[in-house]
């Protein structure tokens, strides 16, 4: 027998911003992936939300935004703790360093179940060492019931440097669409007046928010010395960087001075980043920090080769040699390198691209992740309710 939706377990998220990112797209596909019969969500910005709150389509879905300011803002817990007495959510499901801190005010607020997830690391503390943030992370245990890491080294650095015992540490990988997201159609070769074949233009690409920590000047660097080796082929290269952020001024400054406004786009955030994607001939992730990213996994989706850095959760994203090229994030002549190969050697680029569709159709699919925060939601209120089941959701 169904269960009224209104007597659903409520899962409230909680994030510092709802815009266009990684962590924000894996919330998005868990709100609208997972089985309605199951779980109703509602989603809290302590700051505010922008137009990437559309691809919220799950109906009956509330977004609330706290408008909190710059700083400590005691007064936004006494917001959120007002807003949970009146929801009455059964999870709250928080994001990162920004919002760890309010499973303590979701406790006091009588919310039953605390989850976190760890999605990556800022670029002020790429290695998590930062003494004040994790005494936070280690004060904040006994108030979360699960700590969610998207990769093996997010969950080991939990393991060891914050001390979260194992019970509590549920690695999730990321997943992706892999129907929206994959290889364009082959297409004829456009032939010039002549009856020559036109060279086919080489567009190194990359999504992701325009900061510190995704290294975009780097990659623009790379860019210059990739038209500095090869010569020949200028006419062919060009750079889209898809994605804004608090560094675009001078992102855009960087390349009009390098006198690359032409073969350089810049258009700000987008929502075809799928179509845009099948248009890359090569996806570029030289970042400082990351978790697992979403960006890299839909380019791989894509049947893109990848040139990223060896952090976070990438080498275990990616098969270094069969998929992707990894380089480190400082290594300008090593990105440049990479981009070379995939620019001289379509057979390899071709064959990564292939390898890297294979390897995220087999292990990062979005429905493995649905199904994995599913079960996870279902077992801690199995915990948590073992004596009260009216308050499970009743399976079909």
């Amino acid at each position: 027998m169904a269960v009224p939706a209104t007597e659903l377990p409520l899962v409230v998220h909680l994030v510092y911003r709802l815009d266009f990112g990684g962590l924000e797209t894996v919330l998005a596909e868990c709100v609208n992936g997972m089985p309605a019969e199951r779980y109703r969500h509602a989603i809290v910005c302590l700051t505010d939300y922008t137009e990437f709150s559309k691809k919220i389509t799950q109906p009956g879905v509330r977004i609330h935004a706290l408008h909190k300011p710059p700083g400590a803002a005691p007064g936004t817990h006494v917001k959120l703790w007002k807003l949970l007495r009146a929801m009455r959510p059964t999870i709250l499901h928080t994001y990162n360093l920004a919002a760890i801190e309010y499973a303590a005010t979701a406790a006091m607020a009588g919310v039953p179940i605390r989850i976190h997830a760890e999605h990556g690391r800022d670029l002020s503390d790429p290695q998590g060492k930062n003494r004040k943030h994790n005494l936070l992370r280690r004060l904040l245990i006994p108030f979360i019931d699960c700590f969610v890491p998207v990769s093996r080294d997010l969950k080991q650095w939990l393991t060891d440097a914050i001390g979260v015992p194992e019970a509590k540490n549920c690695l999730i990988n990321n997943g992706v669409d892999t129907a929206r997201f994959q290889p364009r159609s082959k297409q004829p070769v456009p032939a010039a007046e002549a009856g020559a074949p036109l060279p086919a233009p080489f567009i190194v690409g990359t999504v992701g928010r325009i900061q510190d920590i995704k290294n975009h000047r780097g990659l623009v660097q790379a860019f210059i010395r990739l038209r500095e080796q090869l010569p020949a082929q200028c006419d062919r290269l060009r750079l889209q960087i898809i994605g804004d952020g608090p560094l675009m001024t001078a992102l855009k400054a960087q390349v009009a001075t390098a006198g690359l406004t032409e073969q350089v786009w810049l258009p700000g955030s987008r929502t075809d980043i799928a179509c845009l994607m099948q248009e890359f001939s090569v996806f570029v992730l030289p970042s400082f920090a990351e978790g697992t990213p979403v960006t890299l996994l839909e380019a791989m989706a894509t049947g893109l080769p990848v040139v990223a850095s060896a952090v976070g959760g990438i080498p275990d994203a990616v098969v270094d040699g069969r998929t992707a090229i990894l380089i480190e994030a400082t290594d300008i002549e090593a990105i440049t390198a990479a981009l070379v190969r995939y620019c001289t050697e379509a057979g390899l680029t071709e064959a990564h691209g292939a390898a890297g569709r294979q390897h995220v159709e087999k292990q990062y699919s979005i429905a493995a992740m649905l199904s994995h925060y599913t079960a996870l939601y279902d077992r801690l209120c199995q915990a948590k309710f073992q004596h009260q089941p009216t308050l499970l959701p009743q399976k079909r």
